[in-house]
């Protein structure tokens, strides 16, 4: 019986090296969901045959899966692991103007255009690829989960993210930003309704934009 990995591994990578595509870069995106904050997206470039264990990143996986502890361990580890690391984000202005898809597909073209190599193969999470992306490559859906480069991106991208809400935690204190990270938990919706709306919410999202309606009828 063939075991397969109950973690991302190279098993995609692998075979593009093989066919001579030296720069197979894995990108992801985090932040789709909460009410606050910009979505951040990362792409990171392995070198070819890199080997996990040898490396340091047994351990890598869904940033969703790993504890801030680990993901703040592995992030040094990607960093000096990878020929290169993109990061960009896309403000909550931008995400209420064209959408949370638009913004987040934006993102992941941002943080490649923020590479120092050009890759020969992006792979993408998710359904969709991103519209500007004139590149090779393909869509994976729940690709980190399944390719170590994408669960790189996106433990790059989280770790970016949480650090940004942290600070702006206290900008705006009062919502909990550096447990929630945004995210509509009952301790957010309660501080939107106690403290108003701010300058970093997605307005286009119903609770904020519920919020934003009920101090209208106060006034």
């Amino acid at each position: 019986m063939v075991k397969h990995s109950t973690r991302p591994d190279l098993h995609l990578e692998s075979a593009l090296w093989a066919e001579g595509c030296r720069f197979v870069c894995g990108v992801d995106e985090v932040g789709r969901g909460p009410l606050a904050g910009p979505v951040v997206s990362a792409a990171v470039i392995f070198p070819p045959h890199l080997d996990l264990v040898s490396s340091g990143l047994s351990a890598l996986n869904d940033s969703k899966k790993l504890s801030p502890t680990q993901r703040n361990r592995l992030l040094p580890i990607i960093q000096a692991s990878a020929l290169s690391v993109g990061i960009a984000l896309v403000s909550p202005q931008e995400i209420d103007r064209i959408n949370i898809r638009k913004a987040s597909l934006l993102a992941m073209e941002k943080a490649l255009s923020h590479l120092t190599v050009d890759p020969d193969y992006v792979l993408v999470d998710g359904r969709d690829w991103p519209p500007g992306l004139t590149c090779r490559g393909e869509a994976v859906i729940r690709g980190d989960g399944v390719s170590a480069t994408i669960a790189a991106a996106s433990v790059v991208a989280k770790v970016h993210r949480d650090s940004l809400m942290a600070e702006l935690a206290g900008v705006y204190p009062g919502y909990g930003w550096e447990r929630n990270q945004g995210y509509p938990t009952r301790e957010h919706r309660q501080a939107l309704l106690d403290s108003g709306v701010t300058e970093v919410h997605r307005r286009s999202f119903r609770p904020v934009r519920e919020a934003l309606e009920r101090c209208r009828e106060v006034e």
